[in-house]
């Protein structure tokens, strides 16, 4: 009875481990494709733009503009600034291909005013000598008899 019991037991084991569960394969993992390259494009035709700006701020003294034509490799333009030593700047080039070409200039003379501080000037420190006491007389000694 007992050969009987374990056919039965060896039987059932192997219809039951025919019947384990499936679970799908992991995924597979590798190196992403590399990127392709496109070339940029580039207009055929040549720039040609022309802009000017400025600023005149009174509150901070900023004062300065700028303006430029370019067609194709001919460019020209200018700018101007106030200068902080009271001239104004202004520097014109023209660029034909073969290399930028400035011309500065300046207008008005150079100022520099004495400094005035906008606050008093600090009190120099004042000495006190420091305060003087009598020298302590020593004790008397006193015997008893």
């Amino acid at each position: 009875m007992s050969l009987k019991l374990i056919v039965v037991a060896c039987v059932s084991v192997v219809a039951l481990a025919d019947q384990a569960p499936v679970y799908p394969a992991p995924p597979a993992y590798g190196y992403p494709a590399p990127p392709t390259y496109k070339e940029p494009e580039y207009p055929e035709a040549p720039p040609k733009y022309a802009y000017n700006y400025g600023v005149a701020d009174d509150y901070s003294g900023a004062n300065f503009a700028a303006s430029e034509n370019r067609d194709g490799y001919k460019t020209e333009g200018s700018y101007t600034v106030d200068l902080p030593d009271g001239r104004k700047q202004t520097v014109t080039y023209v660029d034909n291909g073969d290399g930028l070409e400035a011309v500065v200039t300046y207008e008005g003379e150079a100022q520099f005013p004495e400094y005035q501080p906008s606050y008093p000037a600090p009190h120099p420190p004042v000495y006190h000598p420091a305060p003087s006491y009598p020298a302590p007389t020593p004790p008397v000694p006193t015997y008893e008899e």
